[in-house]
């Protein structure tokens, strides 16, 4: 019986019935705590060497010029250097806030971008969807033609467009209002028709963009799926609502996530062409983007342009790193770090 036992237990690691030692496990750890980054180089060098390059870029472009940050504490002055200007402290940040104007920057921008992406994000999927449910190719390529098509068009050909539909005088919507009898509108100085028309003119140039996103993923999803359902007696909605969009989730979780990153951005070259410098629309429209860059140009007052920027910078950090922590809490699979 117990040369059998002996037998059974020496015939190799896979039929060992006896409780493993311990120290061999803890010093296979060790080992490979040890080896760190030094290993990872030694053995993936060719793929850090390709890396390199980007890496190199993005140090000379990125990094860098995060030097300038210190511009946002002194009261910058264009005949001393870099170093050798006045240091003021949080002064920059005080004026900011105590002037009411980076309460209302911040109001504006994050208002702007998160209608962006919920009308976006909300459209495009159900662009997407309904467009993957026809049957027909020819209408098919041509309705995702045309929806593409706007992205190219440069935003300066959209402000040339908005100016003549809107103008006073000669546009085209006051010419038909004064057509049928009714009083012109007068868009430029009247605040609060920006807010949906910027919005609109956003969708309307990049809904085309973010459809073919949803639309690749949903060409992705297998087919089997929907035959089962078909199968089981589901209609057409149902197979929508039970299958299509629950295989989006995770497409539009890594894009609100992108787009959350940069929540504090403002579609600059949006705003500065359709709004420009008129300050009537400013309260409803100016964004950071905009006030950094009227900063820059029109006062020359890089401290005070230097903190909104960064200010802009750490405020959407902060919020990725938040939205990034809650979607890990409830689903580690959809979290990008």
């Amino acid at each position: 019986m117990d040369s059998h036992t002996n037998a059974a237990g020496s015939m190799g690691p896979g039929l060992r019935t006896g409780p493993q030692p311990r120290g061999r496990g803890e010093a296979v750890s060790r080992t490979r705590k040890k080896r760190g980054i030094v290993h990872e180089l030694v053995t993936n060098r060719i793929l850090f060497l390709m890396l390199l390059p980007t890496l190199i870029f993005f140090f000379i472009n990125s990094y860098i010029p995060m030097v300038g940050v210190y511009y946002a504490f002194t009261r910058f002055d264009f005949g001393t250097g870099l170093f050798d200007a006045p240091f003021v402290g949080l002064e920059n940040f005080k004026f900011l806030w105590t002037s009411g104007v980076l309460a209302k920057l911040t109001l504006n921008t994050l208002g702007y971008n998160l209608a962006f992406i919920v009308l976006g994000n909300g459209l495009a999927i159900l662009s997407a969807v309904l467009l993957s449910e026809v049957k027909g190719r020819w209408f098919k390529k041509a309705a995702q033609s045309i929806l593409f098509l706007p992205y190219f068009i440069s935003f300066v050909i959209l402000s040339v467009i908005v100016y003549n539909v809107f103008n006073y005088e000669s546009g085209f919507l006051n010419t038909m209002l004064k057509g049928f009898g009714l009083d012109p509108v007068d868009v430029y100085n009247t605040p609060w028709m920006w807010v949906p028309l910027i919005i609109l003119f956003y969708l309307w140039k990049n809904l085309g963009y973010s459809m073919v996103i949803y639309l690749a993923a949903i060409t992705g999803i297998p087919e089997d799926y929907y035959e089962a359902a078909k199968i089981d007696g589901a209609n057409i909605f149902q197979r929508i609502w039970h299958i299509t969009i629950p295989m989006l989730k995770t497409t539009f979780i890594v894009l609100l996530l992108f787009s959350i990153g940069s929540i504090m951005k403002g579609q600059f070259d949006l705003f500065y062409q359709l709004v420009g410098n008129n300050g009537v629309l400013y309260n409803a429209t100016d964004i950071l983007d905009t006030y950094v860059y009227r900063s820059l140009k029109v006062t020359f007052d890089v401290g005070m342009a230097t903190a909104a920027g960064l200010y802009q910078s750490l405020f959407g950090f902060i919020l990725i790193l938040s939205v990034n922590a809650v979607i890990r809490r409830i689903n580690d699979e959809y979290a990008l770090f």
